[in-house]
Formats: C-alpha cells, structure tokens, sequence
C-alpha cells in the first residue's frame, strides 16, 4: 500500500483511530520515516496524536528495529496518561521477545502497574505465555514473582502455561517442581498441560514416572476422558510389563472407564512388539464387541503381526472381521507414537495416503499394495 503523505488531510478533520489507520498503511511499506513524517504534518495542522496514533507507530518502530524510538513513544503514551490497546500491548510484547529486548518487557510490566490499567493481570499472563515460548524460563520466573508480589491472582491458564513452559524447556527435576507449585495453588491441571508433561516423559523414556505422574493427578478425574488411563496403560506397555499392563487395563474397566481406540492401540502396540499374536487377536474381537472402530495403527498392529509370522495368507481371517472397506483414518493419541514409534505398514501407508490424495483408498487397497511391495522385497508370495 503506498501512502500518498503529500497530500494534506485538509477536507476534513481525521479522528485518532482514523489516522492510526493511515499510519498502519505505512507499514504494509515498512516506512517508519513516512509515517513519522505523517505525524509531524498533521501535528502542524493542530492534530493531537492519541493512544491509537502513538501505539500504531510505536509498532511499526518496533518492526522495523528503531527501538529507541519506540521506547520514547511508549514513554509519551504513559506520561500522558494514555491507554493503549491490549492489542497494542500484546503485539509490542511479542516483537521484543522476538528481539531479545526482554528489559523493555519488564518496563512495560512496571509502567502498566504505575498507571493501573484494568488489563495488567492479562499483560503479566501474555508476558509470560511470550516468554516462555521462547524458552525464557528465568525470565518467565521474574515475571511471575513480580506479578505475585504486586498482589494479580495467578488464574488457572497462567499457572498451566507456567508448568506447560517447564515442561517444553526445562529439565523433568525442573518441571516437577512447577507441577508442585502450582499443586499448592490448587489450580487444576488442564488436559493440554497433562499431555505436555505426559510427552516430556515419554521423550525422555521415564516411564515409571509416567505412571507416578498420573496417579498423583487423579485416575478417577472425569473432564479429561481416558486420557489419564491411557498415560498409565502406556506406561507400562512402552516397557512390557504386559501383566501390569493387563491388571491395570482391569482396573479401569472397573472404575467405570470405557476403554477407546487409543486404550486398544496402546494394548495392541505392545502385543505385537511382544509377539502376542493370540492376546493380539483377542484385543481384536474385543474392541468389536464393544463397538470400537479400527483405525490404521490398529491395521498396522494386524498386518505387522502376521508377516512377521509368515501368516499373509491367513489375514483375511481377521481382516474380514474390521472395517476394511473404510477409508483410513488415525484416531489414536500421537502420544502412543511418541512411546512406540509406527510401524512398517502405518509408515508406509501414511506415505501412501499422502501422496496419492486423490485415489479413493480403503484398508483394503492399503493392505494389498503393502503385501506386493513386501512380495517384490522378499519373493514371497502371499496370498491375499
């Protein structure tokens, strides 16, 4: 957008945000100089820049790496008691973390808190989402500290972005402690910051503590599904403690959970590592008597299972019994993958499904082309 700054705006008088959206036409240019110039122009015809003005060419200081002008902007904004917008605020937040200016975060922490804007609390949240999406967990910790000792309620989404962080960046010693704060704040852990500590785990191969974690959260907790059963029943099929894994698989059954494709998959996985190719086929009519549909991981357990028998020729034993018409779909937790991997015939059929969007595939047709590339592989012939 090219922005015309010789033209004076003398037809009629422009109002703060009017002109802030001219000045946010310079930026589409990145032309900080034309927008300043801008300014000055209209300031000589009596236009008094406002917060929308001040805070729109601020931003465009920012993006353009003038800093120092955009801390003298930010500065003019609070001595004249001006409120900038939250977004101003959060985009000002974002560009100096992207640019290591981390001091000027704290100063608009320390500013906003001087003039007492109502949306301080959420300036704290955002600076410490910001921060610790860039793996500034020291900052992340100064952040929070002041945010406590000026009094802002550390709320549920802050306090689960808080541990999600220590879990992305930190060390697993570092993210138990911020489980443990945040435990004694009694705010509840959220499904998405269980799975984050969940990956952080499995990344890492700690699989007892896997299952520690999840006991501690809550097995009986109803508002994250399965999913906490799930963890656990990964827990110890990812190291095969195939009776544990059977004994808990029980125990969630009688507390009332009704186990999912993911619960089947997780038992599924482990059968075929282990070579249980008879619990494997039981799991199978199991999850058909309680309605469960297959998906392609459940497939890959099958087809993997039986070729590495040497059974190809006895598939359409069991595949006759699943969905093998339908069109493939993953529905299991990728957490499951995290722990486990994927398969010849899931990684295979994958590449397949993604390179040949517009053929209209079924397990079926996945199977046969996997038994024929197999078949040119090896010189086996299976009968399928």
């Amino acid at each position: 957008m090219q922005v015309e700054w010789q033209q004076p705006f003398r037809e009629r008088d422009l109002d703060d945000v009017e002109f802030a959206s001219v000045i946010r036409g310079c930026s589409y240019d990145r032309k900080p100089d034309v927008a300043e110039k801008l300014l000055f122009d209209m300031k000589s015809q009596g236009f008094k820049p406002g917060a929308a003005t001040l805070s729109t060419l601020m931003l465009l200081y920012v993006e353009n790496g003038c800093f120092g002008e955009a801390q003298k902007l930010w500065s003019e904004i609070i001595e004249n008691s001006m409120v900038p917008s939250m977004e101003a605020v959060s985009s000002l937040l974002d560009s100096y973390v992207k640019t290591g200016h981390f001091k000027e975060i704290l100063r608009i922490l320390h500013d906003s808190c001087s003039r007492d804007f109502s949306f301080t609390p959420q300036i704290y949240s955002l600076a410490l989402s910001c921060l610790g999406n860039a793996g500034e967990l020291d900052m992340m910790e100064v952040v929070i500290k002041d945010m406590v000792s000026r009094g802002f309620k550390v709320d549920s989404i802050t306090g689960n972005a808080f541990v999600k962080y220590y879990s992305l960046y930190g060390s697993i010693e570092e993210m138990k402690a911020a489980y443990e704060r945040l435990k004694k704040s009694r705010i509840l852990l959220e499904k998405g910051t269980i799975k984050t500590m969940a990956l952080a785990y499995i990344s890492q191969r700690k699989y007892f503590l896997l299952g520690e974690f999840v006991k501690d959260v809550g097995l009986g907790r109803r508002n994250t599904g399965n999913l906490l059963w799930n963890l656990l029943l990964l827990s110890f099929a990812a190291n095969f403690k195939m009776k544990s894994l059977q004994r808990e698989f029980l125990a969630m059954v009688d507390a009332g959970f009704s186990p999912d494709i993911t619960t089947f998959n997780i038992r599924a996985l482990a059968f075929t590592r282990m070579r249980l190719f008879w619990d494997l086929h039981l799991s199978v009519d199991h999850m058909k008597h309680e309605g469960i549909v297959p998906d392609l991981v459940t497939y890959g357990c099958v087809v993997d299972a039986y070729l590495d028998r040497r059974l190809g020729k006895n598939l359409p034993f069991v595949l006759d019994k699943m969905n093998k018409e339908s069109f493939p779909v993953i529905l299991t937790d990728p957490l499951v993958f995290e722990a486990f991997g994927k398969g010849d015939f899931h990684s295979t059929s994958e590449a397949l499904l993604e390179a040949r969007r517009q053929r209209k595939w079924t397990y079926s047709k996945l199977v046969a082309v996997y038994l024929r590339k197999q078949y040119r592989a090896n010189q086996i012939f299976w009968n399928y």
